[in-house]
């Protein structure tokens, strides 16, 4: 071959290659998304796990293209805040925050980083965004927030002759707060009332619920992460005291809970990781509305009911999208 020749191909195939490079998609380079959760149960797990496999759908994987690192606050706010710390210093492209204490932790301590929260109740009432419109901000993500007027209907067909509901909850985690105090005027408009346990933590879901014994029909929780990290313990007493327990948290059932209407939370995760995903590629978090969830799926345990003293009407179990037994 001449040397001409042997130029010509050279060239040719250093042109063929910057070619490559340069219609290569923008998002091909290395990307850190740095992840953190207030506590470890299978609610947030699903999130987190629903948001790196639609990262991976979206051309994003773990130990290619992509860094990712997970941290749990083992539900200390504390930790939270240090975890926080610790991954601003990082200088990742994006902050995914699981749960309403990890993104207030995050939100209060960068303006810069882009900030997704997920599984958080109320955003607004949490002082992450002002509203639900683009914030303008750094921050956007997606709400697991529950009409609380079907989670009254819901307590209703389990117990039709319901007068007393009992809440326990963390008084500390603005979600819960929002939840409760809501629910207060809801149900009062029923004639309904609600009856308070506070929780502060884990530890003392036990405690609170046997508080409940004798002073209601029902034990109805929200998606607070104390007791959902201690749901076992919320079920031995409605067990040995005969309370029937409805939750907001459908993997709740699967745990002892007689029924629950609420968000699949894996599902929540992709469509989080769809939001991360587009701010990978470019777009600002400030011009990403919030969203919410209207993937509703009803579960029912009608082994928990027989154990809970409520018989389930026909009706309710045909409803379900899960039954347990």
């Amino acid at each position: 071959m001449s040397s001409i020749k042997k130029l010509s191909l050279r060239t040719l195939v250093s042109t063929l290659a910057l070619a490559a490079v340069c219609s290569a998609p923008a998002f091909a380079a290395d990307k850190a998304v740095l992840v953190t959760a207030i506590v470890e149960h299978p609610a947030l797990d699903a999130v987190r796990d629903g948001v790196k496999d639609e990262l991976k759908d979206e051309g994003f994987e773990a130990g290619k293209n992509l860094k990712w690192e997970y941290q749990s606050a083992q539900g200390n706010t504390g930790t939270a805040a240090q975890i926080a710390r610790k991954f601003i210093g990082d200088k990742p492209d994006a902050i995914v925050a699981i749960a309403t204490p990890s993104a207030q932790a995050v939100v209060a301590a960068t303006k810069s980083i882009p900030v997704v929260y997920s599984g958080v109740t109320d955003p607004v009432a949490a002082q992450l965004v002002k509203d639900w419109k683009p914030s303008g901000t750094n921050v956007t993500g997606v709400s697991d927030l529950l009409e609380l007027e079907k989670q009254v209907d819901l307590i209703k067909r389990v117990v039709p002759n319901v007068k007393r509901v009992g809440i326990v909850y963390n008084p500390g985690e603005a979600n819960s707060a929002v939840v409760v105090k809501a629910m207060k005027e809801l149900l009062g408009k029923s004639g309904i009332s609600l009856v308070e346990a506070a929780a502060p933590r884990s530890v003392d879901v036990g405690s609170a619920a046997k508080s409940l014994i004798g002073k209601v029909d029902v034990i109805y929780t929200n998606t607070d992460n104390n007791v959902v990290s201690a749901y076992e313990a919320l079920v031995k007493v409605g067990n040995d005291a005969k309370i029937p327990l409805v939750a907001s948290d459908t993997d709740s059932v699967k745990r002892g809970a007689i029924a629950a209407l609420g968000v699949n939370y894996y599902d929540l995760g992709r469509q989080t990781g769809k939001v991360v995903a587009r701010i990978l590629k470019g777009e600002k978090p400030g011009d990403i509305a919030s969203a919410t969830s209207s993937k509703l799926e009803l579960f029912v345990n009608t082994t928990a009911a027989q154990k809970q003293g409520v018989t389930l009407s026909a009706d309710l179990i045909k409803s379900a999208k899960t039954v347990i037994k």
